[in-house]
């Protein structure tokens, strides 16, 4: 797995850096909205493609299920890829956004990789070997409960907005119960954090599995616990997450869902 570890680290950066060429010049980017609050750019397309050409350099067997192009290929290896997570922060000029890689073979999870190219921040997990912050093991926080503990989420928007009632309950009941919450907007990065113990506890509605896979992989190697909201299938299929240590995710999974 090192190999595709590798592999997935060089078309990463390769994205990252050639995206955050671009950071600041919103006014030379064709920007073009796929859905109300939701933005593509060439830089997402250009990116998108970078790493899909230097996978298939070493792996041209392997299928994708990226963002922009949706699913390619039929293999038993299929690359996870968003290749601009946070682009809404990227055309504002608001510097959080990340790259976002993982690997799934036979539907399990074996390599994932968050990018942050601004502050040049590599997460990287193998399953089975840990999760790693530029070569160092990371470990979720050790927090034994939400009392004085600090939340990441994201809003619902687009097709998710069904679940605004019931999110700005869940919103007042965390603040309620918790140091504060955070929403940066790229949930790859937020995932990412709470697998470095820089965030106790995260939930959100609507993510989708670019989003979602190589943050889930993280977390789960870094003795993290990712499950279903509302305990409705699969959350790679419904997008719907509460992630933490196994006594924060018990403890805010009991919060959110409590009257819902």
């Amino acid at each position: 797995m090192q190999a595709l570890l590798n592999t997935a680290v060089q078309a990463a950066r390769r994205a990252g850096d050639a995206a955050a060429g671009y950071f600041n010049r919103a006014d030379r980017l064709d920007i073009r909205t796929k859905a109300r609050n939701e933005f593509v750019t060439q830089v997402d397309e250009a990116a998108e493609q970078l790493i899909i050409d230097t996978i298939r350099q070493r792996y041209p067997d392997h299928a994708f299920l990226a963002e922009e192009r949706g699913a390619e290929g039929d293999s038993d290896h299929v690359w996870v890829v968003d290749p601009l997570d946070g682009t809404t922060n990227f055309v504002h000029g608001f510097p959080v956004f990340a790259v976002s890689i993982a690997l799934q073979v036979r539907g399990q999870l074996e390599v994932g990789v968050v990018y942050d190219p601004m502050r040049q921040e590599l997460f990287t997990a193998i399953r089975g070997a840990g999760a790693q912050l530029d070569g160092r093991r990371i470990r979720v926080a050790s927090r034994s409960s939400l009392e004085g503990a600090l939340m990441g989420t994201g809003f619902p928007y687009r097709a998710n907005a069904k679940w605004m009632d019931t999110y700005l309950d869940m919103l007042r009941r965390v603040l309620e119960h918790t140091a504060g919450i955070r929403r940066p907007g790229a949930a790859a990065l937020d995932l990412a954090y709470l697998a470095a113990g820089r965030l106790d506890g995260f939930w959100e509605f609507g993510l989708k599995p670019w989003d979602l896979a190589a943050g889930t992989l993280l977390i789960r190697e870094a003795g993290g616990i990712i499950s279903e909201l509302n305990d409705e299938g699969d959350f790679m299929d419904t997008g719907n997450v509460c992630a933490g240590n196994p006594k924060v995710h018990d403890a805010l999974k009991k919060l959110l869902t409590a009257s819902n």
